[in-house]
C-alpha cells in the first residue's frame, strides 16, 4: 500500500490506467420528498418541519453538475405537489431531469428525519409503492441510459422492489469490456429495506459486476464480515476496475489494478452526515472523468463530502474553484497535516 497521499509511479510506469469515457454522466434511483425539525429537534418534539429532498443518486448528479460534469438523474415521481418539489429542486442544482416519469398512479416517496443527541438522526420512510418503485429494466433502452457515457446506481434501487432489482441486476449483467457505457454502484447498504436478509448476497453479487464500486469499511464488515480489511474487501470483490474503499473521517482507499491509494479524509466540523458518502462519490467520479490520478481523485472526493458534512441538508457549496484546485495540488505532507491536525474551512 501507498503511503497515504501518494501516488506510486505505476500509473505512468505501466501504461495508462482505466478511466470511465469523458461525457455524459446518468444517475438513476428514488429522490423523496423530505420533512427535517427546523431547529434540529427529537420529532416528537419539533415545533416546525422545513421540507427539502433526499435521494442518493440524485445527490451525486447535483455534485457532478457543481464540479461541471454534464449530467442527468432519471427516475420516477408521483404527479403530486412533492414530485414536482423534487423536480425543480434537483434541476435547479443544473441537472438534467428532462427524463423524470411523472406517474399518476404511484406517489412520491416521503422521508421523516428526527435527529437526537444521544442516538444519531433516526429516519423514518414512506415509500413503499411509490412512484420510483415501479420502475424497470425498460428504461435501459432509452436515452439518456443508452447513450450514457458513465451509468451510476446504488444499492438502495434493487431493494425497493423486484422490478427495480431487475433493472440493476440487467445494468450489471454485460460483461464490463461489452458494455456501452461504465457504471459505477455504491452498494450503500440500507438494512430497513432488506427485511429478509438477502442483502449480503444481493450486494455482493451486483457490487462485483461494476466498473467502480464505493463501500465503506464499517458497511463491508456489517454485511461480510466483522474483520474486513481493505484487502479483505477486495479478495470480496475482485472483478471492478475501481474500489474505492471509504474508512469513515479517517481515509478512503482506492484500489485498481496499477496500485493501491490512500488518501487520509479532511477534518471539519459536522453539522450532520447524511449525504457524506454520495458527496465523496461525485468527487472521486468527477476527478476520474477529468483523467486525474487516483490520489487526485480521492482529494476531490474528500472535499466534496466536508461540502455534506457542514450542512444540514443533503448538498452543500462546494469551495471556490481557486481553493478546490489549490487543495489538490497540496504537497503530500500538507494534506496530510491538514487531515490529521488542521479543521477544513
Amino acid at each position: 500500500m501507498t503511503r497515504p497521499g501518494t501516488e506510486t509511479s505505476t500509473e505512468t510506469a505501466t501504461g495508462r490506467p482505466w478511466r470511465p469515457a469523458a461525457g455524459h454522466v446518468v444517475c438513476v434511483g428514488e429522490t423523496m420528498a423530505a420533512l427535517v425539525p427546523d431547529p434540529p429537534a427529537p420529532l416528537e418534539r419539533a415545533a416546525r418541519l422545513g421540507l427539502s429532498v433526499a435521494g442518493a443518486e440524485s445527490n451525486v448528479a447535483m455534485y457532478l453538475a457543481d464540479h461541471g460534469v454534464p449530467v442527468s438523474w432519471v427516475s420516477a415521481l408521483g404527479d403530486d405537489p412533492l414530485g414536482r418539489r423534487v423536480r425543480a429542486t434537483v434541476a435547479a442544482a443544473g441537472v438534467d431531469v428532462s427524463h423524470v416519469r411523472t406517474d399518476p398512479r404511484h406517489p412520491t416517496g416521503l422521508l421523516v428525519k428526527s435527529p437526537a443527541s444521544a442516538t444519531g438522526t433516526r429516519v423514518h420512510y414512506y415509500r413503499s409503492g411509490s412512484a420510483a418503485s415501479a420502475l424497470g429494466p425498460d428504461l435501459l433502452d432509452e436515452d439518456p441510459v443508452r447513450s450514457a457515457a458513465l451509468l451510476h446506481l446504488t444499492g438502495i434501487t434493487p431493494a425497493l422492489s423486484p422490478s427495480c432489482r431487475e433493472l440493476v441486476t440487467r445494468a450489471l449483467a454485460t460483461p464490463v469490456d461489452a458494455r456501452p457505457h461504465a457504471v459505477s454502484f455504491d452498494v450503500n447498504h440500507r438494512p430497513a429495506l432488506w427485511p429478509d436478509g438477502t442483502a449480503a448476497t444481493v450486494l455482493r453479487r451486483l457490487a462485483d459486476r461494476a466498473d467502480i464500486v464505493f463501500v465503506g469499511l464499517d458497511e463491508a464488515q456489517g454485511l461480510w464480515g466483522a474483520d474486513l480489511t481493505v484487502t479483505g474487501v477486495r479478495d470480496l470483490l475482485p472483478h471492478p476496475r475501481v474500489l474505492v474503499v471509504k474508512d469513515g473521517a479517517r481515509a478512503a482507499t482506492a484500489v485498481t489494478d496499477h496500485g493501491v491509494y490512500t488518501v487520509p479524509a479532511l477534518r471539519t466540523a459536522v453539522v450532520e452526515p447524511v449525504g457524506a458518502g454520495d458527496a465523496f462519490a461525485a468527487g472521486f467520479l468527477a476527478g476520474l472523468l477529468r483523467s486525474g490520478t487516483t490520489a487526485r481523485a480521492l482529494r476531490l472526493g474528500h472535499i466534496t463530502a466536508v461540502s455534506a458534512l457542514r450542512v444540514t441538508g443533503d448538498h452543500g457549496p462546494l469551495p471556490a474553484p481557486a481553493r478546490i484546485e489549490r487543495l489538490l495540488t497540496l504537497p503530500d505532507p500538507e494534506w496530510e497535516a491538514l487531515g490529521r491536525t488542521g479543521t477544513f474551512r
